[in-house]
């Protein structure tokens, strides 16, 4: 896997704030999203490990993206793969798994504690098969691959003047590996969490108590949970982001930078330009993750009536 993504500067916001805000391009690696990292060092890991070899199998459980980042490497390294996803995810996931051949198994969508959820039903068949069992969770070379790349590149590719990081959380790998490297640059770096409705890591870092309130279309991000991953994360604050501010963000950064994002990269940024707002004209930069392309979602996120069921109806940017 190449890395080495682009930091694109976001114009547009950066001159409403008077901040510099970027966006790391992780649509751009060879699977398409951020998920190839965690995907590239789990895999690594394990084959040092001994615990993938040769014509070995990989098996996970995954909203879609460290899915194509494994089926992307398993085509590349001779290696099978299963993939157990929610039955509700974007139909491009879906087919883009299907034309890297794996074998592609979808569930009913139920909380963590009922065992038929696709992380349980993954950790199953990799038991009763031999396979290997990626587990993106708690597997913690996922946030040591962070650490050791996505962190020291956004390091560099700002000369060491990053003063802020924002970013979601769905296995926690990203922040947690980002944090920790940016801290130990410069301890008073920024870092925010940026949670959907319907996660519960919010109400963690603000009360303490793991809760949720209302739902998100977005995909793969938002847990109700502490991860192996993300208890790694050293975090300053957290912030929510509901569906609306998320779909006029992805609207804005289309018309206006040219920039075609995923849910979850526009709901970082939105995060990123509402810290900028709150610090107008302080000079801070401010670095964010664009996980995935638009482009896998269309059916959802470009569908005029998807949009009107869920009431979502992208607003300019200024005005919220």
């Amino acid at each position: 896997m190449l890395y080495q993504t682009p930091l694109l500067k976001i114009h547009s916001l950066s001159e409403i704030t008077g901040c510099d805000i970027y966006g790391k391009a992780e649509f751009l690696n060879v699977g398409g999203s951020v998920k190839d990292r965690a995907a590239h060092g789990i895999i690594e890991q394990a084959e040092r490990d001994g615990l993938l070899k040769p014509g070995g199998t990989i098996v996970e459980g995954t909203a879609g993206n460290t899915g194509i980042g494994l089926a992307t490497l398993a085509a590349q390294r001779g290696y099978k793969s299963v993939i157990v996803m929610p039955n509700n995810q974007a139909a491009e996931k879906y087919q883009t798994l299907n034309a890297l051949g794996v074998e592609l198994i979808t569930v009913a969508p139920c909380p963590f504690a009922d065992q038929n959820h696709f992380y349980h039903t993954a950790r199953r068949i990799a038991e009763e098969r031999g396979a290997f069992w990626a587990n993106q969770f708690e597997n913690t070379a996922n946030f040591q691959s962070h650490y050791k790349t996505t962190g020291p590149e956004i390091w560099n590719q700002t000369e060491g003047k990053v003063t802020a990081f924002a970013a979601a959380a769905g296995t926690g790998g990203t922040i947690a590996g980002v944090s920790r490297f940016l801290k130990e640059k410069n301890p008073n770096i920024h870092i925010r969490l940026v949670d959907p409705m319907g996660s519960g890591l919010y109400s963690y870092l603000t009360t303490g108590e793991i809760k949720s309130t209302g739902s998100s279309i977005t995909e793969g991000i938002g847990i109700m949970r502490l991860t192996a991953n993300f208890k790694e994360a050293q975090i300053d604050d957290a912030v929510q982001v509901n569906d609306g501010e998320m779909i006029s963000m992805l609207y804005h950064l289309a018309q206006h930078d040219g920039l075609l994002v995923g849910t979850s990269a526009a709901l970082n940024v939105y995060a990123a330009y509402k810290y900028a707002l709150a610090n107008k004209g302080k000079n801070l930069v401010i670095a964010t993750v664009l996980c995935d392309s638009a482009l896998r979602y269309t059916s959802k996120i470009f569908n005029d009536t998807f949009l009107k069921e869920k009431n979502l109806i992208p607003q300019k940017i200024e005005s919220i």
